[in-house]
């Protein structure tokens, strides 16, 4: 049982120490995810305020502050505090002869760095747009995603806004990403995390791109809005569930761009329901409420 207890007082006080560091500029900017998410937000809100799509919507636009707040939390202090739990399963896992080795598919440490960097986004982004799926089809899992859907003006900083609960499902297939790639996250794995920030920033952001031909490849703002869009098609649980790549969508048929006006009502039947402030937020889906329609 000691092991267990190491295992989560370590991993705890490692990642606040690297974060306190990351303030502090003590590590190297290239891993340094405190300044360089809020760098990316920085830009890509000059974007906003310099190039908006829809016009009349404000720099602070509603919840604004709600999401910012949001970015922290997920990004920072909830993975603080899960963190230890997370090393807790990994010592388990052990002890039961399950290893990140153990259903290896691709030796990727063999492999030329762009290449694993490749197979690392694309794995990672794959297993990503499964749990979204899983997270509009289920009605359990729904409850907690409502919390990102009932964005009602769309920001860069929307992108984190999500229920807690999230950060509990994503993890474990980010770890089964890695377990098929034989255990091996690249040396230069923060490039794939950047990129990933940057595009889901942008995904949410209040700018028209579709990147041309790249659009049936790289998920956009004009896609993505749609996601987030009131209604979808008759029968469908959500439309565009691409993370960082509409390649999948396109392959599946899940894809759904009807106009790009940009100015469609956001949200989803029964939104009214979600409370408006963080508290009441980080413990919905806990209860049950009037049934709507998911």
């Amino acid at each position: 049982m000691l092991e267990y207890f190491q295992a989560f007082y370590d991993a705890f006080l490692g990642n606040l120490n690297w974060t306190w560091k990351s303030v502090l500029f003590r590590v190297p900017w290239y891993t340094n995810y405190f300044w360089g998410l809020i760098l990316i937000s920085l830009l890509v809100w000059a974007g906003e305020i310099f190039f908006p799509w829809r016009k009349n919507q404000s720099i602070f636009r509603k919840d604004f502050w709600l999401d910012a707040f949001y970015m922290f939390f997920n990004f920072f202090v909830f993975a603080i505090a899960i963190g230890g739990i997370y090393s807790m399963i990994e010592v388990a896992a052990g002890d039961l002869g399950i290893s990140l080795q153990s259903i290896a598919l691709i030796p990727i440490n063999e492999l030329p760095v762009w290449a694993q960097l490749l197979l690392f986004f694309i794995i990672l982004d794959f297993l990503q747009w499964v749990t979204h799926i899983m997270l509009h089809h289920y009605s359990f899992l729904w409850k907690f995603h409502q919390i990102h859907h009932s964005v009602k003006e769309m920001g860069f900083a929307a992108h984190f806004r999500f229920h807690w609960m999230e950060n509990v499902l994503y993890k474990p297939l980010k770890t089964l990403g890695i377990m098929l790639l034989g255990g091996f996250e690249p040396e230069q794995a923060y490039i794939v995390h950047f990129a990933a920030i940057a595009i889901g920033h942008l995904n949410h952001s209040n700018i028209k791109l579709s990147y041309g031909p790249l659009k049936y490849l790289i998920n956009n703002p004009v896609m993505h809005l749609y996601h987030h869009a009131y209604e979808i098609p008759e029968g469908r649980s959500g439309v565009n569930y691409g993370i960082s790549l509409s390649l999948w969508d396109y392959l599946f048929g899940t894809t759904y761009i009807p106009e790009n006006s940009g100015n469609i009502p956001l949200g989803f039947q029964g939104d009214d329901e979600v409370p408006k402030g963080f508290l009441g937020q980080f413990f919905y889906g806990f209860r049950k409420t009037r049934k709507s329609g998911d």
